[in-house]
């Protein structure tokens, strides 16, 4: 007979065990077979089963803190089985067939608009300045009015959104997840529409809406969808070893309502970014959207509305508010906004500043910048030349982050000015909505135009060349300023310091092939938001990329910091300061508390009698001495006299 089947030695057998033998045998049964019923055996392997689950356990937990497997499981199935509503009977879209009034009627609506004195219709009828006229920079087409709001308005709005707050600020994570997720949804369904009331409203091509509008939108709706549960959990702190019966951590508690000053170049991105943040962290958003492009910012806002009602929220708690600068301004005052956000200009940035100064309101700014791109000499022209033209002339060149000064080294800088103006020539300019073919699209301010010709008469006063482009399109109507091409670039030109804002490409030789005069130059700049060296070696792109004063930098690629969402977007200098985006941007949306509470349930703090009032100074000070030396001495011996001095005066 097999041993495994002879009873145990005292007698008793599997069937005969009670208690912990009892558990051991149905163990053992899971793991050698029912006919076995050997006590020990049942032991020994059971044992070993629990050992082995209890050290999975244990190794799983450390495996999870890195790499959040739980998390990741119960998020995919809320997406999974969580179905979101669809939205897209709530959003009212504008008609967008170019057909809609006939080829006749556009033409006709053209030129009625043509009709104004300048390049560029005034925004406000002076008839009725309590709307602001909407214009397309690609046509001059009247696309639209929207309110001038008054800073009562403003208020008044703000208020709203706070109302609607307290509430809101109590939501689950689940609960705003599902938010975001029906605004994805509706993204992702709609972005033939969503691209081309950017480019109707902004100018651009409906690629570069694709790209700037709807990826980076999508991209920050998954980053939080995925990790601003995590980003905005407690944050345990390390306690002093006087401290060690409590527990302290940092929470995340909602501001209230933020205050968003939205710019002009990305209108769909630009607010959403901030929606997205500022509602999944729990507070209220008022946008303050730009007057040149504020007709599409309305259909926009309608979606983040639509999103919260459909899944049973107020649609109170986001506001836009359109209007001239004295809207912004009565935003950075509203007594109803506890934090403001700008994306502009330096200057308007200061005004900003001195405006929230008087309340002592907390700012991010976004500033812009002069970004460099370099090229070492060992780059291979094929590989780099799409990057600069990507960097230069995304978005016609209206982008925080395009590239507005190009280094390249002096021994490739003929064939690379070589193999560029060819390209640079050949971009073609049109009507986004007219034509397939669209390479650059329009300013979406015309004074935008005067700007960028001012730097490069500037420039060409002082020596440098312009192989291509250096002026406004007239041929194709519109707000439309060539791409360029502009070389012999200097210190001592405007251009050099003075950002752009448009399509043209600044190219500036760096003397003998030097990385060390390549990063004083690059640093020679009032700006510091991005950065970007190509180099075969992804060492040496690195080593230099590590001395730029910006914000950010990426190694041989371009743009990619903004596409993870992880990593927090802000630059130095009059780039500005705070950063957006990463947990970093999610917690700039929030108070940071500090709470303290004890470890040990009946383990307090008190208050020994030798500091407690009232008071005998000659005790309490060898009492603290006491403390100070036990905590804080060097070595043993003065810690063994601290707490000589606590007994004695203790």
């Amino acid at each position: 007979m097999n041993s495994s089947c002879t009873p145990p030695s005292d007698g008793t057998s599997c069937a005969d065990a009670d208690g912990l033998s009892a558990l051991y045998c149905g163990l053992s049964r899971l793991v050698i077979g029912p006919h076995h019923h050997d006590a020990d055996a049942a032991r020994a392997v059971s044992l070993l089963l629990v050992s082995v689950v209890a050290l999975s356990a244990i190794a799983l937990r450390f495996v999870d803190k890195d790499w959040r497997v739980w998390r990741d499981v119960r998020l995919a199935m809320e997406g999974a089985f969580d179905r979101v509503p669809d939205i897209s009977d709530l959003v009212r879209l504008p008609p967008l067939d170019d057909d809609d009034d006939g080829d006749d009627g556009r033409k006709e609506k053209t030129r009625r608009v043509a009709a104004y004195a300048g390049p560029s219709p005034p925004l406000i009828d002076p008839a009725d300045p309590t709307t602001i006229r909407c214009f397309s920079p690609s046509t001059l087409e009247r696309l639209g009015t929207v309110p001038n709001l008054t800073a009562e308005q403003v208020a008044d709005l703000a208020l709203r959104s706070r109302n609607a707050q307290a509430s809101w600020r109590g939501t689950t994570f689940p609960q705003r997840r599902r938010v975001l997720r029906t605004l994805q949804r509706y993204v992702v369904a709609h972005v033939d529409e969503i691209c081309r009331l950017c480019a109707l409203d902004s100018g651009k091509t409906q690629v570069d809406a694709l790209l700037g509008e709807i990826l980076t939108t999508c991209e920050k709706a998954r980053t939080l969808l995925h990790h601003g549960e995590t980003w905005l959990e407690d944050s345990a702190r390390d306690v002093n070893p006087m401290m060690t019966h409590k527990r302290a951590y940092v929470r995340y508690s909602p501001l209230g309502v933020l205050g968003i000053i939205a710019p002009w170049n990305y209108p769909f991105h630009n607010m959403m970014n901030h929606v997205l943040s500022g509602i999944f962290s729990g507070n209220g958003v008022v946008t303050k959207c730009s007057e040149h492009t504020a007709w599409s910012s309305v259909y926009f806002h309608s979606v983040c509305r639509a999103a919260l009602e459909a899944n049973g929220h107020d649609p109170e708690l986001v506001q836009l508010c359109t209007g001239m600068a004295d809207a912004g301004r009565a935003l950075v005052a509203c007594p109803h906004v506890d934090k403001i956000f700008f994306t502009g200009s330096p200057d308007v940035g200061r005004h900003v500043m001195a405006g929230a100064a008087p309340h002592l309101k907390p700012v991010v700014l976004e500033l812009g910048g002069k970004d460099a791109m370099v090229f070492c000499e060992d780059v291979k022209l094929s590989d780099v030349i799409p990057w600069a033209m990507r960097g230069c002339f995304q978005n016609s060149g209206q982008n925080c982050i395009g590239v507005e000064r190009l280094f390249v080294y002096e021994s490739i800088a003929k064939d690379f000015l070589e193999a560029m103006a060819g390209r640079v020539s050949s971009m073609r300019q049109a009507c986004p909505l007219s034509d397939d073919r669209v390479d650059c699209g329009a300013m979406v301010m015309d004074r935008q135009c005067d700007l960028i010709q001012a730097l490069v008469d500037d420039a060409v006063v002082k020596g440098a060349k312009v192989h291509c482009g250096g002026k406004r399109n007239a041929s194709v109507g519109g707000q439309f300023y060539m791409p360029t091409l502009l070389s012999g670039v200097t210190p001592d030109m405007r251009i050099w310091k003075e950002e752009v804002f448009g399509p043209i490409m600044c190219v500036v030789t760096v003397p003998g092939d030097s990385d060390e005069t390549c990063v004083q130059m690059v640093n020679d700049c009032p700006f510091g938001l991005g950065s970007s060296v190509y180099s075969a070696s992804p060492s040496r792109a690195l080593a230099i990329g590590s001395q730029f004063n910006t914000g950010m930098f990426t190694a041989n690629d371009f743009g990619v910091n903004y596409l993870i969402q992880s990593l927090p977007f802000g630059g130095v200098k009059e780039s500005g300061f705070g950063r957006f985006s990463g947990p970093e941007g999610l917690r700039a949306c929030c108070l940071e508390r500090s709470i303290v509470v004890d470890r040990i349930p009946g383990v307090k703090t008190s208050i020994p009698s030798a500091i407690d009032y009232p008071m005998n100074t000659k005790q309490g000070m060898g009492f603290g001495k006491g403390l100070i030396k036990l905590f804080y001495g060097d070595n043993l011996w003065t810690k063994v006299q601290g707490i000589v001095d606590l007994i004695k005066h203790g």
